[in-house]
């Protein structure tokens, strides 16, 4: 039998680990402070140059904020919906994670928001997204319209009342969404292409209006296909037909 290398792990490491437990199981609460940097190196029994690395990387995270001089220690932070975009963006424009599933992510973010929108939207919802709607249909050129259409899944999202489901839209949108402009910019027509768009949005519309959750989210997801499965090498898209039905 033949084991392979381990590969080592530094005492910075553990620390964090430690720490980060500690904060997602609640023993330690936002505001709360740590031991300051002296009682941390006795309690780990690392010294001072480890102490500081792991809060670097602590701080790095948004877990916890640390002031050099700080005789009070450094003060647990509240989960940070910034901290998760910014770790999904990278994980987004990472090299193993291709266009094929970045689509397919957004297939299925985007279609359990609308399903969400759908059962949850109150007068006031539809209000918004009725002015979000209106602003595509004034958009004054491609690059204008194509704001106005994040705009309006940004309010779907937004409706879901998921702030998870918030934040990675955003993310992945951010990232196909050049793929519009694109789109826009090489059309033969963009006057048609911006009219066709536009009237799927009014579908989605109704479809949430009505209640129809069901609808919304297969229209979403459809769209999506439609729009972007092309940018997808063939071979890749059964990855998302699955999500069409």
């Amino acid at each position: 039998m033949k084991f392979e290398p381990v590969a080592p792990v530094r005492a910075y490491e553990r620390i964090v680990e430690q720490i980060e437990e500690a904060v997602v199981s609640g023993r330690l609460k936002p505001g709360e402070r740590l031991p300051g940097e002296r009682e941390l190196m006795t309690q780990f029994g690392v010294g001072r140059s480890t102490v500081r690395e792991a809060l670097r990387v602590l701080q790095a995270a948004e877990l916890i904020r640390s002031r050099p001089g700080d005789p009070r220690g450094p003060e647990v932070l509240a989960a940070s919906p910034g901290a998760l975009q910014r770790s999904m963006h990278r994980l987004a424009r990472a090299e193993h994670v291709g266009l094929a599933e970045l689509l397919q992510f957004r297939m299925v973010l985007d279609g359990s928001s609308h399903l969400l929108a759908a059962e949850l939207r109150t007068v006031e919802d539809l209000t918004a997204l009725d002015v979000a709607l209106e602003g595509m249909a004034a958009a004054d050129g491609y690059a204008e319209f194509s704001r106005a259409d994040v705009a309006f899944h940004d309010v779907i999202a937004r409706v879901s009342r998921n702030p998870l489901l918030v934040v990675s839209g955003e993310v992945v949108r951010g990232v196909v969404l050049e793929l519009i402009e694109d789109k826009l910019s090489h059309a033969n027509d963009r006057g048609t292409l911006m009219r066709s768009w536009l009237r799927h949005h009014e579908e989605v519309l109704n479809a949430i209006r009505a209640a129809d959750g069901e609808s919304a989210a297969r229209l979403a997801r459809q769209a999506l296909y439609d729009n972007y499965a092309e940018y997808v090498p063939k071979e890749q898209r059964t990855l998302l037909t699955p999500l069409l039905t």
